[in-house]
């Protein structure tokens, strides 16, 4: 098939300024600080959002005030480079988010050593395998293969590209942009719009969670007749941006799921489990005497585990038409690449990809590096094979779905459930179970997922640079780089969020019969940290406890004797959130790395309670055969409402806005694809986006602030709830909703251009 004629922004004899070392630099901090708040944004959720147009505007932005001091503005295609390196950072936190918290529940310890590895290793394997498919996925089916956020971020450069660059592109591009100056569409996009955004959100988290101006989880619980019913919403400016940009559909089915679980089997439970006078497994406590938050623990979680697995492995069995497509097609195209001197025809620069040898070497030194980390990662022979072949088939099915669906859409966590079950279905037919194999297996997954995670963002970054006429070598150096220092900064980011919420329980709290174990194995030694070090300044032995029996998996610290002090409970997936002097703290839920851990224990060592966990199998199930996306609901049902419902929130705020600006005369022609598209780069999701990164931004730096604030923090806390109504006290729940409120009307004017509203160009 002849692929169909393209005229690219800028043509490729052109000369331009294109990798420069601001660019990637630029580029590369961008993606660290959207990577960070990705991070944070799917251990909440389990969710994360494309970070290439709020890149892209911050980039023109930036480079266009430096022209105004006397520098040189960035071109067109080095504010493609920025954006390209900028989105690095965000498809390998979702990675690792997804995976690497699962360590923690199979009862070993989240070593920066092993997040390094993983992350670094995921990132650099997903780049280099998509590279041999360029042409056949990005050039080859540019009329059939969309990719809706490339596209996107591709019209967002062209509407703010400089005069200079305008000059210089194609005749077909200078008409096009006179056609949409003529139409209204020719809007410059507002870089203050996100900037706003991201001041909103970070002033907002701060006031509200570090000077606790008001309750952060408005929430009712009712009584008969929906005993255990109970509803609630975490007002975070970050969880609205999510609900705008995944639009109002997603965020409803998502909240749907939530409301199933906390308005219809919460309260069945309870009604039916209070007359059972002792604890029904895998509950630990009579029912009669739980809470809503308690029920979800001990049942709902495996329910809504069984839901997602099976709602992922349903959109990939979907997908096996363009898998088998996709992956004939990278295979029959994996040696079309040539560099320029080879034969007589010069290649054009927009066609110059890394040659197949760097990519060639590249694979090996990657698998070969991830052998040689056998104590961080427990690798084997049998372990890095999987990873080349279910690293190249999902690298190629997650580009192609990116290209059809968008990022938003693409199935990762199925294709790493898929891993998964595959790879411990493997290793229990060789006998390879317990421990070690626990970390074996997830290693596998980690670096499959973040390798399709990056396959899709990659895919969507060089859609971008084909239509805008960029040097495609350029962009996956780029993208490299910008990979590089997000794995590496990423994972110690991980470690403080979890460290911050971590809590050190009493041992004989959850095992009240005493553990014991041999302390003559046991050489590594940790003291407590946080605000607990103060009241035990001792150092203990230290025993990573992989089983269940006389009290749960877990990292324990042990005195000389062997017996074990505290349980130290993470802040990622714990299940204790107050210490001994009762201060609460906030754990993180990563519900989809919750999954990760329940599907290799489950195989390898078959303790998982099926029964609840089929239950949710068939919830999916059903909505399938309803026509609803199972897999958005799954999500739901495993989250909390609280997360769910201010998704929901965001999702009405876009439904609203975007009835109103589909009967402006400028989009009422519009077809619903063209709308869509015109709609993801509105002044709407630009603030949408700013409100994600500030917010998420804000609770890092809460995070990492928390042991040095410990003593201020209580204090405002006894002082908020003695004297702030918004904070405690009857009417605390309605107060609080009022400056959600606000945060929602302030995005709804602004999308509707109300406020903020863009220059035209």
């Amino acid at each position: 098939m002849s692929s169909p004629k393209v005229d690219p922004f800028i043509a490729p004899e052109a000369v331009m300024r294109e990798f420069t070392a601001r660019a990637v630099i630029t580029g590369a901090i961008l993606g660290l600080v959207f990577g960070a708040s990705s991070l944070y944004l799917v251990l909440k959720v389990g969710l994360t959002v494309s970070a290439s147009i709020p890149v892209a505007v911050i980039s023109l932005a930036m480079f266009r005030g430096l022209s105004k001091v006397g520098l040189r503005d960035a071109t067109i295609l080095e504010n493609n480079i920025t954006q390209t390196a900028g989105s690095a950072g965000e498809s390998i936190a979702f990675g690792v988010g997804v995976t690497m918290p699962a360590i923690l529940i199979l009862g070993f310890d989240l070593e920066l050593s092993r997040v390094l590895i993983v992350a670094l290793m995921g990132g650099l394997l997903g780049i280099l395998m998509l590279i041999p498919l360029r042409r056949a996925l990005i050039v080859k089916e540019h009329g059939v293969l969309k990719y809706p956020e490339g596209t996107a971020c591709a019209a967002v450069l062209k509407a703010g590209a400089s005069p200079e660059c305008r000059a210089a592109a194609s005749p077909k591009a200078q008409a096009e942009m006179r056609a949409a100056e003529a139409a209204g569409l020719g809007a410059s996009p507002g870089a203050k719009v996100i900037f706003t955004g991201f001041g909103i959100g970070l002033l907002y988290k701060t006031l509200n969670i570090a000077f606790k101006g008001w309750k952060d989880i408005p929430e009712k619980v009712f009584g008969a007749p929906l005993k255990g019913g109970s509803v609630g919403a975490e007002i975070s400016p970050e969880l609205v941006g999510v609900g705008y940009i995944i639009g109002p559909r997603i965020a409803s089915i998502m909240c749907a799921g939530g409301v199933l679980s906390y308005l219809l089997l919460i309260p069945l439970i309870k009604f039916f489990g209070d007359q059972i006078p002792g604890p029904l497994a895998p509950g630990t406590m009579p029912i009669s005497e739980m809470g809503p938050n308690q029920i979800r623990g001990a049942y709902i979680l495996y329910i809504g585990a069984g839901a997602v697995a099976a709602g992922g492995l349903i959109s990939l069995f979907q997908s096996l038409p363009t898998i088998w497509h996709g992956l004939k097609a990278g295979l029959r195209d994996i040696g079309i690449g040539r560099s320029a001197g080879e034969g007589a025809t010069v290649v054009p620069r927009t066609d110059r990809d890394l040659s197949m040898k760097f990519v060639g070497i590249g694979i090996i030194v990657i698998i070969a590096a991830v052998m040689l980390a056998r104590e961080a990662l427990h690798m084997n022979i049998l372990g890095a094979l999987l990873i080349i072949v279910f690293g190249f088939l999902f690298v190629t099915v997650s580009s192609r779905l990116t290209g059809e669906v968008g990022s938003s859409s693409n199935p990762i966590s199925g294709m790493t459930v898929a891993t998964l079950l595959f790879t411990c279905l493997i290793f229990l037919l060789v006998g390879w179970t317990g421990g070690t194999y626990y970390v074996t297996a997830l290693s596998v997954g980690a670096i499959v997922c973040i390798a399709a995670s990056q396959g899709g963002t990659t895919s969507q970054d060089l859609k971008t640079g084909f239509l805008l006429g960029a040097t495609p070598k350029y962009q996956q150096i780029a993208i490299l780089a910008g990979s590089l220092l997000s794995a590496f900064l990423l994972g110690p980011i991980l470690l403080k969020l979890n460290d911050t919420a971590t809590v050190y329980v009493p041992a004989a709290k959850v095992a009240p019969a005493g553990l014991q174990t041999d302390a003559s194995k046991l050489a590594k030694r940790e003291p407590l940290v946080g605000p607990q070090a103060r009241d035990d300044a001792n150092s203990y032995l230290v025993w990573q406890k992989t089983d269940e029996v006389g009290g749960p998996a877990g990292k324990y610290f042990v005195n000389a004797g062997g017996a074990a002090v505290w349980l130290v409970d993470p802040g990622i997936n714990g299940t204790h959130n107050t210490r001994p002097d009762g201060t609460t703290v906030r754990k993180f839920d990563a519900p989809k790395a919750t999954l990760m851990s329940y599907i290799i224990k489950g195989i390898l060592d078959q303790m998982l309670p099926w029964a609840l966990v089929l239950l949710g199998v068939m919830i999916a199930v059903t909505l399938e055969l309803s026509f609803v996306p199972a897999l958005a609901f799954a999500v739901g049902v495993y989250l909390p409402l609280s997360a769910s419902s201010p998704i929901f929130a965001g999702g009405l705020v876009r439904w609203l806005v975007d009835r109103q600006m589909r009967k402006k005369a400028s989009h009422a022609a519009m077809t619903q694809e063209q709308f869509t598209e015109e709609s993801d780069k509105s002044p709407g999701v630009l603030l949408a986006s700013g409100y994600i990164a500030g917010g998420a931004i804000a609770g890092i730096i809460i995070a990492f602030l928390a042991g040095v604030l410990d003593q201020f923090d209580s204090a405002l806390q006894k002082w908020s709830t003695a004297h702030n109504p918004f904070f405690e006290g009857p009417n605390a729940d309605a107060l609080s909703m009022i400056p959600f409120v606000a945060i929602c009307a302030f995005l709804y004017f602004v999308g509707r251009e109300k406020i903020l509203r863009p220059k035209k160009a």
